[in-house]
């Protein structure tokens, strides 16, 4: 019924499309919005309408009136609604440079020869021009030349830096696989929050984390004080060559995660979670190490591994302890960096696989370009004096 739907939404907006005149381009727009965000809530509620499974994430909850401007004129829409109000459709997403970075991944899918007819006379009429190899090339060297000069830009005085890594599918070669996404995140003397930079890269080998540092360093970035990270070997490996002197801060969350994997006893991860928090918790860093040691001793007999883990490794997430207390709580997670990535796993996936690795770094310079101007006229991240 949906896929029937979606074929005669697509018909009809071809025939609007034939007409004449602005009006019939909105009432076209307005058809496929609709119909797109529809088809989203579907596949976000992962069933069918009516249909009951275990695998259903939420329940349609009718609809709300939401108003676009576009440059064909205002577009009376209907959005889509789920209970649990985390659903909102990737078509409605705000900033011109994302939706265009997103259009063009799509076009390039289509010289590709991934999309069907009718999609690709849709995509044409979106994006404004005829979706060729050499118009899409045109076309993306104006949005990657924004997008170069801001990933760029010169840096300067950051306190405090977070860097983490997230993946996404690439065809290479006419296989698709698997590319890191680097971000860093920063805080300057003001407390203020910046995207320092993003690189694509085949893996999280040594060569690439350092690779980015270093550019990183190379566009004036200075001052840096504290890294906070999770302990994967290539990026500590490259973080201690190009910040040997920098003081590091192993991510709490992360090392809670990876606490559970020494367990002995599946029922046994609440207790030594909770345990763990009480160190990370502790008033000062002389008793998160009494806490700590406690806890080594309590593991000794009854689970080993995890009792040598825990004296290997925790103590790398107490460095936040000589900051300020006001910081600590922001300082001792890589929390801010794994919001970045959540967002971009969320606008990412709309496209899945995508061509080459220039679509994907595309995209993300364009959804990271935006994070970064709302910081800059949103409040500090922390209070700095």
């Amino acid at each position: 019924m949906a896929q029937q739907t979606q074929h005669n939404s697509i018909d009809e907006v071809l025939a609007l499309l034939n007409q004449p005149g602005s009006d019939s381009l909105r009432q076209a727009l307005t058809i496929l919005f609709n119909a797109a965000m529809l088809l989203e809530r579907q596949q976000f509620l992962n069933a069918q309408p009516y249909e009951r499974t275990p695998q259903r994430h939420d329940y349609a909850n009718g609809f709300k009136p939401r108003s676009l401007q576009t440059r064909v004129g205002q577009l009376n829409l209907q959005l889509p609604q789920v209970r649990k109000g985390d659903f909102y459709p990737s078509a409605l997403e705000r900033g011109t440079r994302s939706e265009r970075a997103l259009k063009l991944a799509v076009a390039e899918m289509y010289v590709q020869g991934v999309s069907t007819r009718k999609v690709a006379a849709i995509t044409e009429q979106l994006c404004g021009f005829e979706i060729t190899s050499s118009q899409v090339s045109r076309a993306t060297a104006q949005l990657d030349e924004v997008f170069a000069q801001w990933r760029e830009r010169p840096l300067g005085r950051m306190p405090y830096v977070q860097m983490d890594a997230r993946y996404d599918k690439v065809r290479e070669g006419g296989v698709v696989i698997d590319q890191a996404t680097f971000t860093a995140t920063g805080i300057d003397v003001q407390g203020k929050r910046h995207i320092l930079g993003t690189s694509v890269e085949r893996s999280e080998a040594e060569v690439h984390w350092r690779s980015f540092f270093q550019s990183l360093v190379k566009r004036g970035l200075c001052g840096v004080e504290l890294i906070t990270s999770d302990a994967h070997t290539g990026l500590s490996a490259a973080r201690q060559a190009v910040f040997p002197n920098v003081d590091w801060q192993r991510c709490q969350f992360h090392l809670q995660q990876n606490a559970s994997q020494y367990v002995v006893r599946l029922e046994q991860r609440a207790e030594v979670a909770r345990e763990l928090r009480s160190v990370f918790n502790a008033p000062s860093r002389e008793e998160a190490e009494r806490l700590l040691g406690a806890m080594i001793k309590k593991y000794e007999t009854s689970a080993p591994r995890l009792s040598t883990w825990l004296e290997g490794n925790v103590s790398e997430g107490l460095t936040v302890f000589a900051y300020p207390k006001q910081y600590q709580l922001r300082l001792r997670t890589s929390n801010l960096s794994e919001r970045i990535n959540r967002e971009l796993k969320r606008r990412t996936r709309v496209v899945g696989v995508f061509p080459n690795r220039q679509s994907l770094e595309r995209l993300v310079s364009a959804i990271l370009m935006e994070i970064d101007e709302d910081w800059q006229s949103g409040p500090r991240y922390l209070p700095m004096t």
